[in-house]
């Protein structure tokens, strides 16, 4: 299944969640068994050759993904939560998004030093998320090699912040924002 293919498994909902937004709804392409399995299998294409040692999973879509991939790569989930989700001691940061601000956290021990780190959520708008999680995982000491996601949403500019930090951006396809 070809990227072109998946892509045409996706939502868009226009107007949420506040109007000027179009939120690209991926609960189509994990509900197509087939299509799902072949996102799986193209970020493990997309993300293997980067070695990495942790997989973190952005909280809540990016479980998803991040756990597959993870499976299929033989590496470890780490998970990337909302304030206040984790039981352990975390470390947290402040981003701003799309719509609005917001806080995540990791557990203090998600990764050793040196660990190489891949982050993996549903898809890139404006990168805040992905910036504060590789923030995260630096203050730990971890080295953050790159960032995947099935959308890139390029004319909010968040894989171009992303690429200047540093990080290897790998998605699946684009969506215009008047797509």
């Amino acid at each position: 299944m070809d990227a072109n293919s998946l892509k045409s498994r996706i939502r868009t909902v226009r107007g949420w969640p506040k109007p000027g937004i179009n939120f690209r709804d991926v609960t189509t392409l994990f509900q197509d068994a087939e299509a799902f399995r072949a996102t799986i299998d193209a970020l493990v294409g997309a993300v293997g050759p980067l070695a990495p040692d942790i997989i973190a999973a952005v909280d809540a879509r990016g479980f998803l993904l991040g756990g597959a991939l993870a499976y299929k790569l033989g590496r470890p989930v780490v998970l990337v939560r909302k304030k206040g989700k984790l039981p352990f001691k975390t470390v947290a940061e402040d981003y701003a998004l799309e719509y609005g601000s917001a806080t995540i956290e990791v557990h203090a021990d998600a990764c050793r030093a040196g660990d190489r780190i891949v982050i993996v959520d549903d898809l890139i708008a404006t990168g805040g998320t992905l910036l504060a999680a590789a923030r995260l995982f630096r203050s730990l000491k971890g080295e953050v090699v790159g960032v995947a996601a099935v959308i890139d949403l390029p004319d909010l500019g968040g894989s171009r912040r992303l690429a200047e930090d540093g990080l290897a951006v790998r998605t699946l396809f684009a969506f215009s924002e008047d797509e």
